[in-house]
């Protein structure tokens, strides 16, 4: 239980620091984890919960239940079940919202796919995702509140709108967010149980040995710089954190990677690579704003700045995003193409590469 609720702290503090933007996949729900005692009597689950989660209404872990998002020895069950001596009740919840104005604004969305239920977003590098302190404004739930203001369900006082994840202010790619409170709570129990499907591309320096592998090592906040992560081999710090790669392509001094994350640390593939001697082109968080590898010779230089300039930002999208329709029970995909800012660099690596000397 203390493994989870440290986790998903030190996500809601990096939510709501003056970096409000980082995270390739921060979540927006809390896990709980509880034993019954061996003299338990048997007892309704949604009166065994609502006192012993802070913040909790009878009705929202009802609805959590509906959801599917309340276990019994690994069952989900319904809010009537009865309690049992030494049964083990795992839960996964939405955070309750802090309070904070949301100002809805008229900003254009890039919308994929809505229903209903929920919705999907591609959303464009340079948007943070949530008010927090030092973005108020011009965020994606700025643009979500304006979006759902005559919607009877939207609650203008919720700060995260439906938000089960998010990634950062410079990445792009695709989220998605619930219009229900059920819907919301059944997303959050895959992403949490890690039957979703997310993957990113990235543009990494050098060309990553073996072509496709696994990075392990546990991420914590650096000792030695608060607003980067950094990676601790020997499990001694932070959390355990696992990125499988493959190298679709290799371009000279820089690679196109796809990741897929086995989990969802703050940072985790900028820091993974970082770790592994291949940092994201024009990462400035993690040094791969400079010149890492190639010549010397100052027309590289300049051809390297210029694709600095053409990408101001780490060179990673959300790409795929997966998951079981939380209405229909459908598993639905959705795939975004890489932005103009990111092909644009990759074809002119591709023409550096044609132009040199053989």
């Amino acid at each position: 239980m203390q493994d989870y609720q440290e986790e998903f702290e030190e996500l809601e503090d990096e939510n709501y620091s003056e970096e409000t933007t980082d995270g390739e996949s921060g979540e927006f729900y809390e896990h709980h984890s509880f034993t019954a005692d061996t003299g338990q009597s048997a007892l309704r689950i949604d009166k065994f919960l609502v006192n012993r989660i802070e913040n909790a209404s009878r009705s929202k872990i009802q609805e959590a239940a509906q959801a599917g998002c309340i276990r019994v020895n690994n069952q989900p069950v319904k809010a009537n079940y009865k309690v049992k001596p030494n049964d083990v009740v795992s839960v996964v919840m939405s955070y309750p919202p802090r309070e904070i104005e949301i100002i809805a604004q008229d900003i254009p969305l890039n919308i994929v796919f809505e229903d209903d239920t929920l919705i999907v977003i591609n959303k464009e590098p340079g948007m943070v995702v949530h008010p927090g302190y030092g973005n108020y404004t011009g965020t994606l739930v700025n643009a979500l509140a304006w979006h759902f203001k005559d919607q009877p369900w939207f609650n203008s006082d919720d700060p995260r709108p439906g938000l089960v994840h998010r990634i950062d202010k410079d990445t792009s790619g695709l989220l998605v967010i619930a219009k229900t409170e059920e819907a919301k709570m059944h997303l959050a129990s895959q992403f949490f149980e890690k039957t979703s499907t997310r993957t990113y591309q990235a543009i990494v320096w050098g060309a990553p040995e073996p072509e496709e592998g696994t990075i392990t090592g546990h991420i914590g906040r650096s000792l030695k710089d608060r607003k980067q992560m950094a990676v601790f081999s020997e499990g001694d710090y932070g959390k355990a954190a696992v990125t499988h790669y493959t190298v679709l392509e290799k371009l000279g001094y820089v690679s196109l990677v796809e990741c897929r994350l086995e989990t969802g640390r703050t940072h985790q593939i900028r820091a993974h690579f970082k770790h592994i001697g291949h940092p994201l082109f024009n990462d400035e968080r993690y040094g791969g704003n400079q010149i890492l590898k190639g010549t010397t010779f100052t027309k590289y230089k300049q051809f390297v700045e210029n694709c600095f300039s053409i990408l101001p930002r780490q060179a990673l999208h959300a790409k795929t995003l997966g998951f079981e329709h939380p209405k229909t029970g459908k598993y639905i995909e959705f795939n975004s193409e890489l932005p103009e800012d990111i092909t644009t660099v990759i074809e002119k690596w591709k023409n550096y590469i044609a132009s040199r000397p053989q």
